[in-house]
């Protein structure tokens, strides 16, 4: 897989300091996510690990700005985005962070090629150069010959592969991946696997979210999160329990 060399740097793409998320649930308030405090720097691949109820899902979510924290700071490149609006949060999503789900997300009646351009529309770039770099893109991945193929005469770990150039297409700084291979056979689990890791040689930042102990341990960076905390944080090999 080639793909170009983002530029590394030690400063942090991402800060979070106090981070909360409350929920009032009757008379109770509950704090899915109590004080985070969390550097991302530049170029790292993090896994979030967790039991069922931690709080890492919540975490993720308020991290790829699809949600906003109940109070806090959240800064992006920079930038403090904990409490855009509506379409301050896309704009932001789509210049910044690419997405890849355990379901895949994919259009069942396009084709992949068409499945990868389709953040380019929302871009506003033209048919021609979206054509372009979604097939750079499968190509990265190892599917320019299943382009014109749709989702359905994929396997599990070629759609997950679609997914992964969809969200590269972009060229998104980071990519926040949920659960990529909860879904897929242990071959496929090991190649979707060794692509994030190939990215992650080329500079990108990645965060990774997994309750698998060994697919955490091909992060450089492994965070454990318990009642809305970050209890552990530990580097590569380390096998951490989210029991």
């Amino acid at each position: 897989m080639k793909e170009k060399k983002i530029k590394s740097s030690a400063e942090h793409v991402i800060r979070l300091r106090g981070i909360k998320k409350l929920y009032q649930m009757g008379q109770q308030q509950v704090a899915a996510l109590d004080g985070i405090d969390l550097d991302i720097k530049r170029g790292e691949f993090a896994a979030l690990m967790g039991p069922s109820g931690s709080g890492k899902s919540t975490l993720m979510n308020i991290l790829g700005c699809l949600d906003r924290p109940t109070c806090g700071s959240y800064e992006l490149e920079g930038r403090e985005v904990a409490h855009l609006s509506d379409d301050e949060l896309a704009l932001t999503r789509n210049r910044h962070i690419g997405f890849v789900f355990q379901n895949f997300n994919l259009l069942s009646r396009i084709s992949s090629l068409d499945n990868v351009a389709l953040p380019l529309i929302y871009a506003g770039i033209g048919a021609r150069e979206r054509r372009k770099r979604a097939m750079h893109f499968l190509d990265t991945v190892g599917l320019a010959d299943r382009a014109e193929h749709m989702p359905n005469e994929l396997s599990g770990g070629q759609r997950q592969r679609v997914a992964i150039a969809r969200a590269l297409v972009n060229e998104p700084e980071i990519i926040m991946a949920d659960e990529p291979t909860g879904n897929l056979d242990t071959k496929s689990t090991r190649e979707i696997m060794d692509i994030f890791q190939k990215l992650h040689g080329t500079g990108r930042t990645i965060i990774l979210v997994t309750h698998e102990p060994e697919i955490a341990v091909c992060a450089n960076r492994q965070l454990l999160v318990r009642d809305g905390v970050i209890t552990r944080d530990e580097g590569k090999g380390v096998v951490l329990d989210v029991v």
